[in-house]
């Protein structure tokens, strides 16, 4: 791929962009008037904003170490929220682990290993094998099937897909900035347009406060983003939206099963990691895909 490379131009695009959007959000928060209900929400959730932004944009600028590492703690994090959501034993949970760290790992020190063209029938060999190995080896005849599954599944849905913060380059800039933009699109557009008529429809039961105006939202937003830092093509941004808009669907599905209403809280206003970057992954996913 040709954003294996770190240039560097994609964060100094994306710099100024953040902080006037971090400066203009924190006035209009700071602003609202005490009465409103989400005010406390809303300040939590910039205080974290302006914590996040400059760890994703410090550390991709370091380059693909800096990518690997961020890569690798992210992954980390969201694999033990999932195992606890997923209720998935200690081996799985430590497969998942070493995945979140040799994954990113290889496309740090050996990126044909992780390259979209190189995710063939050996990769996928070689994922089916060590999320099924855990349940063969204890020999669970009552819920191998189901911790294997949901094993392979987490596997694709998070290890793999940060991997695209080693091997896309200055590209992973802009796909993280144009989700991070696009959820703030979808909040916006969601208020603004989604109260009545047919943008009011919800995309799915699996979370009906998603409606199509937050389609909408996202789908400007995205735009613009991809635009102002350069990286903006159709396809790209197709695979950016289609992230926004079915990364947290995604999730929501997850949780639903689970029976639980965040995966965690210990991140203030979203509550847990996987609640922040769900779109993000299938974002990363599909911008490889589409990359390759």
């Amino acid at each position: 791929m040709s954003g294996v490379v770190f240039a560097g131009e994609a964060v100094g695009r994306a710099v100024p962009l953040v902080a006037g959007a971090l400066g203009a959000s924190g006035i209009a928060v700071a602003a609202l008037p005490s009465r409103l209900a989400m005010r406390a929400e809303l300040r939590k959730r910039w205080r974290t904003w302006a914590i996040a932004a400059p760890v994703f944009l410090g550390t991709l600028s370091l380059g693909a170490g800096g990518a690997f590492a961020l890569a690798a703690a992210l992954g980390a994090t969201a694999v033990s929220e999932y195992v606890r959501m997923a209720g998935l034993p200690r081996a799985e949970h430590a497969v998942l682990l070493v995945a979140a760290v040799v994954l990113p790992a290889l496309a740090w020190l050996v990126p044909a290993a992780v390259d979209a063209r190189a995710v063939d029938l050996r990769v996928v060999a070689l994922l089916l094998v060590v999320a099924a190995l855990p349940a063969l080896l204890a020999g669970d005849d009552e819920r191998g099937f189901t911790r294997s599954a949901r094993t392979v599944f987490a596997l694709l849905w998070i290890p793999l897909p940060l991997t695209g913060l080693v091997v896309l380059g200055d590209t992973a800039v802009a796909v993280g900035l144009a989700v991070a933009l696009g959820d703030v699109g979808a909040w916006c557009g969601g208020m603004a347009l989604g109260r009545r008529g047919v943008l009011a429809r919800s995309l799915s039961p699996l979370s009906p406060s998603k409606t199509w105006a937050g389609v909408l939202g996202a789908a400007v937003a995205t735009a613009v983003a991809l635009g102002a830092v350069g990286a903006f093509t159709p396809v790209l941004w197709a695979a950016v939206l289609t992230g926004c808009v079915l990364g947290d669907l995604l999730e929501s599905m997850v949780k639903r099963e689970a029976g639980v209403k965040d995966a965690g809280s210990w991140l203030p206003g979203f509550g847990g990691l996987l609640d922040r970057i769900d779109s993000l992954l299938l974002a990363l996913l599909l911008a490889m895909v589409v990359t390759a």
